[in-house]
């Protein structure tokens, strides 16, 4: 297959001209210093060796280019082959230079963004394993130890299976999560888009873990009475789990006697903001930036204690940004954090 060749000419042209005008000056020297100049002959002379030396040049810059150059950068695996023979292979050093500048600086890119992934991927794998470890082996010794005899006694046998059960049950838990958010990262999980009620939504969750924050003396409640409805375009179901992970995760890292406000503003005319605000141990700003990562863990010893699968607010994320919507994040360590999302708002 022949090669299709973008010639450039410069340096061909250029270097021809200077051999041409040394030999030249040479030759015309030679002939003064012991014949007669010919002119005729200086310039028929002049022009041959001008199109002789431009050819060889030529051929021999594009010869060295291609086979020695092109092999090199082959042999290095800083540019593929392919990038050569698709296309004409350019004979300008210059133009030759920058394109193997840019296709280095892509390498180092693809390099980079590969020992990112691989570096999350090992976290990944790492935090599924912890995770599934711990319900795993409890389940494991709870049936080893039923085995072992201890279900002849009845009383036993009941609270072992009883606490196997929920071990079990929250194994079922970490691989719901874990399918719903891998659905929610390839577009997979379908929004049942429809009209309703914001402040009654929030309502219920607030209900629902009013008892819960009661356990730690923490005032759950709106800022403000909010009389009339306010009316928003979502998936109810999903913006109910994202209230939910945000209010639990609020009560669970809060300080007792503290409080969690939930509010809800006007952000631009067809926009609402939903903000989760309370006076808890606060956030780091080092943790920030990873926050919202699968199994990322602020509290690396003791957030487990806490329960949890380590992917709520994960979860949180992919639905907001689902509706093409914004989720923000704001906290400081021994003040307090604030989560907040925004909504479409309907009349």
């Amino acid at each position: 297959m022949s090669v299709k060749f973008k010639k450039s000419y410069k340096f061909a042209i250029k270097t021809s001209l200077y051999i041409t005008l040394f030999t030249t000056l040479l030759m015309s020297v030679f002939l003064y210093g012991f014949y007669t100049v010919n002119w005729v002959l200086i310039s028929v002379f002049a022009l041959i060796c001008y199109i002789l030396s431009f050819i060889i040049i030529q051929v021999r810059v594009e010869r060295f280019i291609y086979r020695r150059v092109k092999k090199i950068y082959d042999d290095l695996t800083l540019l593929e082959s392919t990038n050569f023979t698709r296309g004409p292979v350019n004979t300008d050093m210059g133009t030759l230079t920058e394109e193997i500048d840019r296709f280095a600086r892509d390498k180092k890119l693809e390099i980079e963004t590969l020992k990112v992934r691989e570096q999350y991927r090992k976290e990944f794998f790492g935090n599924v394993a912890h995770e599934l470890k711990t319900p795993l082996f409890t389940v494991q010794g709870y049936i080893l130890t039923l085995l072992d005899g201890a279900m002849d006694d009845d009383k036993i046998r009941k609270k072992y299976l009883e606490r196997a059960s929920k071990g079990v049950e929250r194994l079922v838990y970490i691989v719901n999560d874990l399918d719903m958010i891998t659905k929610l990262e390839i577009g997979d999980l379908s929004l049942n888009m429809e009209r309703f009620d914001i402040v009654a939504l929030v309502k219920n969750v607030i209900d629902m873990f009013e008892m819960k924050a009661n356990r730690k003396k923490i005032t759950l409640a709106f800022d403000i009475d909010y009389p009339k409805p306010i009316m928003v375009n979502a998936d109810r179901e999903r913006i109910q789990q994202v209230l939910i992970n945000l209010i639990v995760n609020s009560i669970k890292y809060g300080l007792e006697k503290g409080t969690t406000e939930v509010s809800i503003e006007n952000l631009i005319k067809n926009k609402v903001i939903v903000r989760i605000t309370d006076n808890g141990i606060g956030i780091g700003k080092t943790h920030l930036p990873r926050l919202f990562e699968r199994f990322y863990r602020v509290d690396k010893s003791g957030s487990r204690t806490e329960g949890g699968s380590g992917l709520g607010l994960s979860i949180v994320k992919h639905i907001i940004e689902a509706h093409n919507e914004k989720i923000y994040v704001e906290s400081e360590l021994g003040v307090g954090s604030e989560f907040s999302f925004t909504l479409e708002k309907t009349k």
